[in-house]
This record gives structure tokens, C-alpha cells and sequence, in this order.
């Protein structure tokens, strides 16, 4: 009786498994196949894949074997892509523009032709959205906002959101963020005064924490309201976290396993929660401070705690709503940007001649102060950001799954396939930027970006469609107050303690810091 009864319970089990391995092969494996097959009838060849891992081994091959640029003279082709993503880089000379690669059995589609960035920028369809498998890594840092969150959750957060970063509305954070930018000058300015009694009248800075804590200070007093010290402490946290993700590889999409990937998620999930009580502490203190008095100006938390409130019926909680879009607003709105102005200090510090040139134009446009007519008539100033984003773009990609099957140009695009657009490729690609384009050259945007480049499309380093950086307008004011009023009282050179090699956590970034040699004008 007890072998019948074992002899039951195996063929059961073995039941399951067999039963569990043709589920996995027919919606898995079967559905990889057949999606590839969709991309390849059209034309799209790509490398081929092994049966579980994809192209992944390949990809890592690649990775492990890129050279990295090692001194200042490597600077001047300042194309990063090929040490960066050397895998993309590599699969574009052998199948073009459009190639299509595998991470496991997931599908992949490398999209560069302008033509068809075109097509994806005029796209408003909701069922192109933000890949979920990246987007569910970032669930402890950005939660379900704006910037992770797709359909028609995504439309009612942005319906919400952007009217808060209107011009109109960033201009009335102008005189916050040219105070906050002041105090970092000053500092700098004490720090040479300092040394002046040793004859020094130089000083060497390591820019990009610096560039951190002021854009961490400024997005917390213009758009929340909340003290420097709390403000602090909440990117620091975040700082942290991006770190701790980024060591994931989850660009790759495959998830860490064994004893430090554990250590990992549980340091996540505590910084997470930290990160959480901090913001939901300054929600609080903003409700009382309303209730004490009427918040006649209204700052950004203010307008999204009404928000949510009204909106409560169609917001699956209110606390959740306001806590994670500032999760995204206080990471995409001070890392991304400080980092775009440490390239752009970067570059200036190589381009003395420029230094001179903004700083004739800002002593003559804004003798009277920093104030939103001056900054709008900081026309080289301008067209500096706009070179420095168009050779270091902090996003290093428009990536985009199709949540149903799309039409793009003239491909049919099947549902589940994650697409990649590398911006820094498009934006050195010697078809559209002619034989210049790894060149630091401001004047090729004087008279706009349509007479910069051949496609206008290929110019993106805010995104693409109607996921545009809600942030675009803030980004460039404070771009703008930074580098003004840094040039208008420092000349600066690049460290021989500086070693060039950008790299990608989350954005890209300089690896080791950027040291510059700052002097008093």
C-alpha cells in the first residue's frame, strides 16, 4: 500500500514538472522565438542567441575586453561609447542602425536611425512605455511616479506634474537657486582667501559632490520647501541607493543571487524605508505649516499634497502618490543635472577661450543681477550647455517596451520588445554632426539645433515623445545660474589629477570625480 501510495505521489510530482516545463517552454522560450522571428522577417538581423542566456555572455565578453580611455590627451575624441557600451557599439558595425540581441529570452531592438527616432518621438500611444523589467529594479528609488510608472497611471501623474515645471512656474524659482548657487561660490572663494596668507592663489576642487549638494539644495528650497539638512540627507540616501542598484547589473536584466545580492536587497529595502520617512516628515510639516497660515506661494509639494487629495478617488493612495513622485523628482531633478554641469565645467576647464567668451557676454547681460530676463539673453551661455549635453548627455538612453504590438515607421514592433535608442551615438554620428562631431564646438548652435545637425531628431538630451524630461525647463535655468555665476568669478584648468572615464550608473557619469584648479578672476 505505502509504494502504491509513493508510486502516486512521484507520478504526481513528475506530473507538475512536466506539466511546468511546456508552460515554460510554450510562453518563455516559443514566445522568444516567435518574436524574433516577427523582427527578423522584417529584415532585422542581429547576433545569434544561446538557448538561456541570450547574448548576455557575449555582451559581458565585449564589456570585459573594451579599453578605457587613461589620459587627458584621450580627452579630445571625447566618443565614450565605444568603452561604455562597447557591446552596442560593437553589433552596429556589423548589422547597422537596426539590430535586434537577446538577454535571456527577452527581445531586444537597437534602434539609431533618425528616421525612425522621428517616428518614435511623434508617437503618443500608451502602449510604448518604460521597460518593466528595469523599471521594476528602480521601484526602491523612484516607486511608481512619474518616470517608472506607464498607461494611463503615468498619463493622470504627468496630467498632474508637468504644469508645476512650466517656464511661467520655474521662473518664479529663479532667485532660490541664484541664492543657493551664491553660497557655493562664496565658499570657494573663502577656500582661496584661505590659502592666500601661503601664497597660494590657486586652489584644486574636486567638483562633483559640490555640484551634488548645491543641486540637492536648490531643487529642495524651489520646489519643496524643505531644509538644507533634510534635503541632505535625503539624496545622500538616494546617493547610496543608486550605487547599490547600479551594482546589480540591471541593465542586463538579470537579477543577483547568493549572499551579497541578499546583503544587497536588504540594504536597499532599509534605505528605501529611510528615504520614505523622510519625505513623508517633510509632507507633514508642510500640512502644518498650511494650517498655521495660507500658503500663498505655492511650491511644488504643496501643488502635488492638492493634487492628490482631489485626485484621491482615482489615485490608488494619496501618501503613495506624493512620496513617490518625490522620490523621482528629488533623484531625476539633482543627480542628472548636477552631473550635466560637471561635464560642462569639465569642458569649459579645457576651453579657456570660452571661459573668456561667457564670461564678456554674462558681465554685459547681467550687470545689474541674476534674474530670468538676464538669463533668457545668456545666449552662449546657452549654446556651451547645449554642446556639453550633446557630447555628455547624462541620460545614456531612450528606452521604450512595447506593451502591445506597435507600428514604428515601418516596423511592426511585437508586444514585449524592449527598445533602445543610445543618445550618445546619435549625437556624434559624423552622418548628422559632420566630421567635427566628437569636437567641443558651442558655435555649431548659434543659430539653432536645426542648423546644427542634419535631423533634427537626432538631437535628445531630454528624451524623446511625450516622456520629454518634465524637468527639461528647471534643468537649463539651473544649468544656466551655475555655470554664470561660477565663470564670472573663477578661471579654472583641469587637474593632471584627473583621469578621464565616464561611466554608467544609472547616468553617465565621471567615475573618479573631476578635478579642476579654480582662480579668483
Amino acid at each position: 500500500m505505502e509504494d502504491l501510495v509513493l508510486k502516486m505521489v512521484c507520478s504526481t510530482v513528475m506530473a507538475a514538472v512536466v506539466c511546468f516545463v511546456i508552460h515554460f517552454y510554450r510562453t518563455t522560450v516559443v514566445k522568444s522565438q516567435t518574436v524574433r522571428r516577427k523582427l527578423r522577417v522584417q529584415g532585422i538581423k542581429g547576433p545569434a542567441p544561446s538557448f538561456m542566456y541570450g547574448n548576455l555572455s557575449e555582451m559581458h565578453q565585449i564589456q570585459f575586453n573594451a579599453i578605457k580611455p587613461q589620459s587627458h590627451s584621450q580627452i579630445v575624441a571625447h566618443d565614450y561609447t565605444c568603452s561604455v557600451f562597447p557591446y552596442f557599439e560593437h553589433w552596429r558595425k556589423q548589422y547597422g542602425l537596426i539590430y535586434t540581441y537577446s538577454t535571456g529570452f527577452r527581445q531586444h531592438l537597437y534602434i539609431n536611425d533618425p528616421e525612425l527616432v522621428k517616428e518614435m518621438n511623434r508617437s503618443t500611444s500608451l502602449d510604448l512605455g518604460k521597460p518593466t523589467y528595469m523599471t521594476k529594479r528602480l521601484e526602491p528609488m523612484l516607486g511608481n511616479g512619474v518616470i517608472r510608472s506607464n498607461g494611463h497611471v503615468w498619463s493622470q501623474q504627468r496630467k498632474i506634474i508637468a504644469p508645476q515645471f512650466f517656464m511661467d512656474k520655474v521662473k518664479g524659482m529663479v532667485g532660490l537657486m541664484v541664492e543657493s548657487a551664491q553660497g557655493l561660490v562664496s565658499k570657494w572663494e573663502g577656500l582661496i582667501e584661505a590659502e592666500c596668507g601661503m601664497e597660494a592663489v590657486e586652489i584644486e576642487i574636486e567638483i562633483d559632490e559640490e555640484l551634488r549638494s548645491l543641486s540637492a539644495n536648490m531643487i529642495a528650497r524651489a520646489c519643496f520647501g524643505t531644509s538644507f539638512s533634510k534635503g541632505t540627507q535625503i539624496f545622500s540616501k538616494l546617493r547610496t541607493l543608486q550605487k547599490l542598484l547600479t551594482n546589480q547589473s540591471f541593465l542586463f536584466g538579470v537579477p543577483g543571487f547568493g549572499f551579497y545580492a541578499y546583503k544587497n536587497r536588504k540594504s536597499m529595502s532599509k534605505l528605501e524605508g529611510e528615504i520614505e520617512s523622510l519625505i513623508w516628515e517633510t509632507v507633514k510639516e508642510r500640512e502644518k505649516k498650511c494650517l498655521d497660515k495660507d500658503c500663498i506661494e505655492k511650491d511644488l509639494l504643496q501643488q502635488l499634497l492638492e493634487e492628490a487629495i482631489l485626485n484621491d478617488t482615482n489615485i490608488s493612495s494619496p501618501k503613495r502618490f506624493v512620496v513617490d513622485n518625490c522620490k523621482s523628482i528629488y533623484f531625476a531633478g539633482h543627480e542628472s543635472t548636477a552631473t550635466a554641469a560637471t561635464w560642462c565645467l569639465m569642458l569649459l576647464a579645457l576651453h579657456p577661450e570660452w571661459q573668456s567668451r561667457l564670461r564678456e557676454e554674462i558681465n554685459q547681460v547681467c550687470s545689474h543681477g541674476f534674474d530670468s530676463d538676464s538669463l533668457s539673453n545668456l545666449k552662449m551661455v546657452g549654446i556651451v550647455i547645449q554642446e556639453a549635453l550633446r557630447l555628455y548627455p547624462p541620460a545614456a538612453f531612450v528606452s521604450r517596451e512595447t506593451l502591445e504590438d506597435v507600428q514604428i515607421g515601418k516596423i511592426r514592433v511585437p508586444k514585449g520588445v524592449c527598445m533602445w535608442t543610445l543618445i550618445s551615438t546619435l549625437h556624434r554620428d559624423p552622418n548628422i554632426w559632420g566630421p567635427d562631431s566628437n569636437e567641443f564646438r558651442p558655435e555649431r548652435f548659434a543659430h539653432g539645433v536645426s542648423k546644427a545637425c542634419k535631423f533634427v531628431q537626432a538631437y535628445i538630451p531630454f528624451g524623446v515623445g511625450t516622456r520629454l524630461c518634465l524637468g527639461k525647463n528647471f534643468a537649463m535655468i539651473q544649468l544656466k545660474i551655475v555655470l554664470s555665476l561660477i565663470v564670472s568669478k573663477f578661471t579654472f584648468t583641469l587637474s593632471p589629477n584627473y583621469h578621464h572615464s565616464p561611466t554608467y550608473r544609472m547616468i553617465v557619469e565621471p567615475e573618479h570625480g573631476v578635478q579642476i584648479i579654480f582662480r579668483k578672476v
